[in-house]
This record gives structure tokens, C-alpha cells and sequence, in this order.
């Protein structure tokens, strides 16, 4: 089990690296996150949703994502309370200080889906959440400690040198942990170092010498991490500048923004500048495209957008001539209305919605959670997934925006065509589809398929892990019998 010194330390990357590391060397591998909080989701073959970095970790074990992968994802949506789902399935909201109180009780689910992907593999690789320094969160655990007792799994921490601080960080944790915690710490990980590692050989000894822990190794700054799906809302407040890109695609950074790995493939375009706008900031006035992404909670955030100003500058846009493209909840939010009358995201409610599109949606507490594939209407083939609570209808359903292979069709497009909206995730991921939506705004695609991207993004980490971290040495913790050699 990998924990960390703290949250963003790079567990769920060295996770999906390790996972590829061992499934490239013949070895049947499975992830798992016993809890996680996110509200950036994938949904399993079988209906249910995960976790994002759980699902990349799947595809690092190339295997396909299960529920049992991640048995607890909470989807804040609020400062104080979040969706509970439990295997795959929404199990209520709870406020955090309840769920503080009541979360031992998933202990034994967590559990029993740790040992059903044991039974079926010969390592499964674990990640932590948080960090379990922080000790006013042991009691009732089940994302760190007080899962790796009952489970019985040995734990590597993980420190972070790129934001400094990589010995008190550890070295602190050895001091709070109880004795029981410390010593199911095997040994410690460096992680996103920068520069010539023997520069930190003095800094890795006195670590070693000061808890007792196996130096395991030290990981460089992995560049191709930048090339995998990011499932924590921090990467988008670290912008990227697009110098020399002729075309703006932006998206306003909601307060419960889900799902922002959409976007992902249009980074790979040369003449694309895409930008998540901060709250406090205006939408560009010169923008081609904005596209208002998935939400957490679609009438809340509805509020949110317009508090920044940004329903006044979307509407400045249109009137240029510009478009817009909603995904999920940002498609709820260009209808007329949107309505909540059995509080299935918050408060009952309702509010008018921007009005952009004519359809109005009513959330409703049975969830969408399935696979989708299709075409767009105007051509361009298609492969993603639906995750919404809600129904949307009127008008403006009979120009859909995609033809599903099911017979259904979903989303609508406005009668000039530059307003469109469907409730379909990942439609940027294929060639054709991106193709499609980029033509529109006098974009021509370089059609890179970025599944390969992420793929081999997973192989080129593997590969730095290799080098950087004793393999044996954590093939011996994990009590693997033999580590077959690399392939």
C-alpha cells in the first residue's frame, strides 16, 4: 500500500506506474483505493462509477475498471457534505462530520472487495488517501491505517521533494504515527525530484537513520505524468500558457467542476489554447469555444457561475457569435430550467436556467451510469460514458446533438448550430468525433488517438520507475513468492 505524506504527492501516478511496471513483467495485477474523494469518476463496464485515477490504474493492469477497485468514492457537493457511493452505487449524502462517525461501518465492505481482487490476481497495489500523519482522522479509519491493519497490507510513504520539506515530512510522520502504524511502514518512497539525484543521498540517509525505514528509492520528475488523466481539481489552478496557439477554447472552473479530464485530448492540438478560467476572472471576450464542463452540483454551481459574472460574459460571447458546448450538468445549465423538487443534489430547488437551449431538465434520483458510443449528428464517430442524475426534455431534443448506437439520441443543438449540449462524457477522446467539433470553429485536427497517448504515457513512466525504485525490494514487502524479470 502506498500512502503519502500528504495529499498531491503523486500516489495515484506512481500507483498506475508500479501497476504497468509488474503487468509488463507477466504479473496479474489489480488497483485499489479503499476510499476516495472525487468528484472526477469513471464508469465500470458493469454500471457503476470508481474513481478516474482507479480506472487509469485499471488500464495500466490492462485490465477493465471494477467497482470493487474503489468500494467508497464520496463526490463533495458542498464545503460540508458529499454523495456516498458504495460499490459502484449512490448510498445517500452524508454531511462530513456524520461520515467521520459512521465510515467504520464500511470497513467491512472495503475489505471483502480488497480480498475479492486478491483472490483474483497475483499483486494488487494499493493507494492511500491523505496522508495518515494526520491523526485527528485515525479513529474509524478505513482509507489508510485503518484499512492496512484490518487487511493486513504493508505500507511504503511516500514523500514529495518538489514541495520541500521531503525530511520533516517524513521523518514528522514517523514521530505522530502510533508504534502499531509505524511499524507497518516498510520503508519510504522520494518522489518528483529535479536535477542529479545524488544531490539527495545525505537527505535520503538521514531519513533512513531517523525512523528505521528502507530507503526504497527516489523518483525523478515523470514529465509524461502531464499526458495521464488528472482526477484532483488542484492541476487546473496551475495554468498553461498557449503561446503561439491561434484558436481559444475556454472553461470556467465551477466550484464542483466533475469530470475535467473531457478536455484532456484537445491539449495534444497544436492550435488549440485551452484555458480553465478561475472564479474571479472574466471569460475571455476573444474566445472561439467555451464550454461549460460537469458538475457535482448542477443548481448550485448554476449560482456559482452567475455570482462570477459569467452568464453576462457567455451571453457577450453568443451575441459575437461565438459557441458553446455543455457537457453534463453544463448542458442542464443551458436550458431554460432546472429543477430539484426531491433535493436529489442539495436543497429542493429551482432556478431558470441560462437559456441557450430549449429544454429544461428535472433532477431525479435515479442515476445514468452506462457506457455510450454513436455518432455525433454531424458526423463523427463517438465512444464514451454516461454519469448524470436527471431528465431533460422539450423542443429542442429534436435536433439531437448525438445518435447513440442504442436508438437513442441525446443532447440538442440550437437552431443557428452554435449552441450544443449532451450528457455524454469523452466524446474529445475520439479522433473522429474531436475532428468534428474542432472543424466547427475552423480547427483542423491532427486526429492523434489519445488512448495511445495515455498508453504509452503508463509505459514511459514504468520504465523511470524501474530505474528509480528497488523492484525487488517492494516485490518483497508485497510478499510476492518471485519477480518475474522485465520483459
Amino acid at each position: 500500500m502506498l500512502q503519502g505524506c500528504g495529499s498531491d504527492v503523486g500516489k495515484s501516478v506512481l500507483t498506475a506506474g508500479l501497476c504497468r511496471l509488474f503487468a509488463n513483467r507477466g504479473l496479474s495485477v489489480r488497483p485499489f483505493k479503499p476510499q476516495n474523494m472525487s468528484n472526477n469518476a469513471a464508469v465500470t463496464t458493469g454500471g457503476g462509477e470508481i474513481g478516474r485515477a482507479q480506472a487509469l490504474q485499471a488500464l495500466a493492469c490492462r485490465v477493465p475498471p471494477s467497482v470493487h477497485m474503489n468500494p467508497v468514492l464520496l463526490k463533495p457537493q458542498s464545503d460540508t457534505g458529499a454523495q456516498l457511493v458504495v460499490r459502484g452505487r449512490m448510498a445517500g449524502t452524508w454531511q462530513a462530520a456524520g461520515y467521520q462517525d459512521r465510515k467504520a461501518g464500511l470497513l467491512p465492505t472495503v475489505v471483502e472487495s480488497f480480498q475479492t481482487l486478491a483472490a483474483e490476481a497475483d499483486l494488487v497495489l494499493v493507494e492511500g488517501a491523505g496522508s495518515p500523519a494526520e491523526t485527528n482522522l485515525r479513529a474509524n479509519d478505513i482509507a489508510n491505517m485503518g484499512f492496512a491493519h484490518a487487511a493486513d497490507v504493508p505500507v511504503v510513504l511516500v514523500g514529495d521533494i518538489d514541495r520541500g520539506h521531503v525530511i520533516a515530512s517524513l521523518v514528522g510522520a514517523h514521530t505522530v504515527l502510533d508504534a502499531a502504524d509505524r511499524d507497518r511502514i516498510q520503508g519510504f518512497l522520494i518522489n518528483k525530484f529535479r536535477g542529479d539525484p545524488a544531490l539527495f543521498d545525505a537527505g535520503r540517509a538521514e531519513i533512513a537513520a531517523r525512523t528505521g525505514w528502507a530507503d526504497l528509492g527516489m523518483a525523478p520528475w515523470l514529465a509524461a505524468a502531464a499526458r495521464l488523466p488528472a482526477e484532483d481539481a488542484v492541476v487546473l489552478e496551475r495554468p498553461r500558457r498557449g503561446e503561439g496557439r491561434r484558436v481559444s477554447i475556454v472553461v470556467p472552473m465551477l466550484s464542483r467542476i466533475a469530470n475535467f479530464d473531457d478536455f484532456d485530448p484537445l491539449r495534444g492540438e497544436p492550435e488549440i489554447d485551452l484555458r480553465f478560467i478561475p472564479p474571479g476572472q472574466a471569460l475571455p471576450g476573444d474566445a472561439d469555444l467555451v464550454i461549460l464542463p460537469g458538475t457535482k452540483a448542477t443548481l448550485a454551481d448554476l449560482g456559482f457561475l452567475r455570482a462570477q459574472g459569467w452568464d453576462i460574459d457567455l451571453a457577450g460571447h453568443v451575441r459575437r457569435g461565438g459557441r458553446v458546448l455543455g457537457v453534463c450538468g453544463g448542458y442542464q445549465m443551458l436550458g431554460r430550467r432546472i429543477a430539484d423538487p426531491e433535493g436529489v443534489e442539495g436543497a429542493p430547488g429551482a432556478a431558470e436556467g441560462l437559456g441557450l437551449l430549449d429544454v429544461e431538465t428535472v433532477l431525479t434520483a435515479d442515476k445514468v451510469l452506462r457506457p455510450a458510443s454513436g455518432e455525433l449528428a454531424g458526423g463523427g464517430a463517438f465512444q464514451g460514458y454516461e454519469m448524470h442524475v436527471g431528465r431533460t426534455t422539450g423542443p429542442g431534443l429534436e435536433r439531437p446533438f448525438l445518435i447513440l448506437h442504442r436508438g437513442d439520441r441525446d443532447g440538442a443543438v440550437s437552431a443557428d448550430g452554435r449552441i450544443a449540449g449532451a450528457y455524454v462524457h469523452g466524446l474529445f477522446a475520439a479522433a473522429s468525433a474531436r475532428r468534428t467539433i474542432l472543424a466547427q470553429i475552423g480547427v483542423a485536427s491532427q486526429e492523434i488517438d489519445h488512448g495511445a497517448v495515455v498508453d504509452a504515457a503508463l509505459d514511459e513512466i514504468a520504465a523511470e520507475l524501474e530505474n528509480a525504485f528497488d523492484i525487488g525490494a517492494l516485490a518483497r514487502i508485497a510478499r510476492l513468492p518471485q519477480l518475474p524479470p522485465v520483459e
